[in-house]
């Protein structure tokens, strides 16, 4: 397993183009690899994520199971003159292998929190709607109830620094991004609209389950992780 981090260069129009269609980044992130592993659910997938940052920064990382080539990205949307590569990888098996149940981790996770639903006055045999959620209390709820089949616990905030009356027990945040929208074509189908709300947790965790977590690690969590949804990273807490 990889680690990536590729610095987008977001003063050029390819970055740009990039940044602003999900659609177009995911196939982006796809020509760096020769062949793509199979997305069967057994082993594990590519993922990525952009971080943005306030002083402007944009930041993609890459977890895929074989070493990335990011020269067409370098080229389209980093600083293609300079002698450095313009992305940096990291052997993140060996990370993997040192991770510890009970070990203690800040994490970020960007993620398509969706919960199924009817409109009201529908029966049940109308067939429900896969939604977004909107709040932070429900985003922030959507992730504790896949913690423990995820392998971790999101560490509780001490008592005193508790707003109870709003639920905010959890050390974690969820900041909600603008909703996203692009239209797609299928092999076999016409043009089409693929609507999400990308929602980024940044908080602390315990690992309760080290294989399970190991998995979310690598395979994701959630749905859209070909649209940069699902990608954990952890960092040491301070």
């Amino acid at each position: 397993m990889y680690l990536t981090r590729f610095r987008i260069n977001t003063a050029r129009t390819g970055a740009r183009r990039l940044l602003g269609s999900p659609h177009f980044m995911h196939g982006a992130v796809n020509m760096a690899f020769p062949e793509l592993p199979p997305r069967d659910g057994e082993g594990p997938r590519v993922l990525w994520r952009v971080d943005h940052h306030t002083s402007g920064r944009a930041d993609l990382f890459l977890v895929s199971p074989t070493r990335p080539d990011l020269t067409h990205l370098v080229e389209q949307a980093g600083w293609p003159t300079i002698e450095e590569p313009g992305w940096t990888t990291f052997a993140y098996g060996e990370f993997l292998d040192g991770l510890t149940t009970g070990d203690t981790w800040a994490f970020r996770l960007t993620a398509n929190p969706v919960h199924h639903t009817r409109k009201p006055g529908e029966t049940r045999e109308v067939k429900t709607k896969r939604t977004a959620h909107l709040t932070p209390e429900h985003q922030v709820r959507w992730l504790l109830q896949r913690q423990e089949r995820a392998g971790f616990e999101v560490t509780r905030k001490p008592a005193d620094q508790r707003l109870t009356e709003h639920g905010d027990e959890h050390e974690v945040i969820a900041h909600t991004k603008s909703p996203l929208r692009f239209r797609k074509r299928g092999e076999n189908t016409p043009r089409h609209d693929v609507r999400f709300v990308g929602v980024t947790f940044d908080g602390r965790l315990r690992i309760t389950d080290i294989d399970a977590f190991r998995r979310t690690l690598t395979h994701g969590l959630g749905k859209s992780k070909a649209y940069g949804c699902g990608l954990m990273t952890l960092a040491p807490v301070r």
